[in-house]
């Protein structure tokens, strides 16, 4: 158990390092920047991205939370399981919308630049709107507790937690809410965000790696 769960938690510095490169290079604003965006969402680069830097860093945030948790829980801390439990979910619900700007915005793009500039006024509907929100901010909330969790911890670097909030802070509220909603493109505090996670989770990995397993601790 032990050794799948340092596995685990291997991938968050893994993740982070994917989620900063998916997020370097900052889309067009659909809003205004028809067919910049049109263009920039139908090229290879941005597809690649997409599912390797985002979708796959969300997988692999999802693996190494679960890791994360077990071990914060292996400590006997309630607030590190809750936390997972509310990152995973946020993780989960998210992982649709990022399969749908990998495959939908492409086509969008694609239809606006054939002529049909219509398809720019595709609108994905209220529910769709509302799973954004909801999962934005079950993972601000979670990522917050989490990384609360991890400075409560006895055994995981203490620095590694602040650097945990301040990359869900950034990252969420800064970068996705305000970027997206009120700038209409992502601003380079996602990247930023991203490779503090991938410090945060170093760290983590680096204690955990130089340490006996809980058990012989306890």
């Amino acid at each position: 158990m032990t050794n799948w769960i340092r596995i685990g938690l291997l991938l968050l510095p893994i993740s982070g390092l994917l989620t900063t490169w998916a997020t370097l290079t900052p889309q067009p604003n659909p809003s205004t920047e028809f067919e910049a965006w049109s263009r920039f969402v139908t090229t290879t680069y941005f597809t690649i991205s997409h599912l390797l830097g985002t979708v796959l860093g969300i997988i692999l945030l999802i693996f190494g939370v679960i890791a994360l948790g077990a071990y914060l829980a292996m400590e006997r801390g309630r607030l590190g399981l809750i936390a997972s439990v509310i990152t995973i979910a946020a993780n989960m619900l998210f992982l649709p919308i990022a399969g749908w700007a990998a495959f939908g915005e492409p086509a969008i793009g694609r239809a606006y630049l054939s002529g049909l500039e219509e398809a720019m006024q595709v609108n994905p509907g209220a529910d769709f709107i509302l799973l954004f929100l909801l999962s934005i901010v079950l993972a601000l909330v979670g990522n917050v507790l989490l990384g609360i969790a991890i400075w409560r911890s006895k055994t995981l670097p203490k620095w590694a937690g602040p650097l945990w909030i301040a990359w869900g802070v950034m990252f969420y509220a800064a970068g996705v809410l305000f970027g997206l909603l009120v700038l209409g493109s992502s601003p380079p505090t996602q990247p930023v965000a991203s490779f503090l996670m991938a410090i945060s989770g170093a760290l983590i990995v680096w204690r955990v790696f130089r340490q006996p397993p809980i058990a012989q601790q306890q």
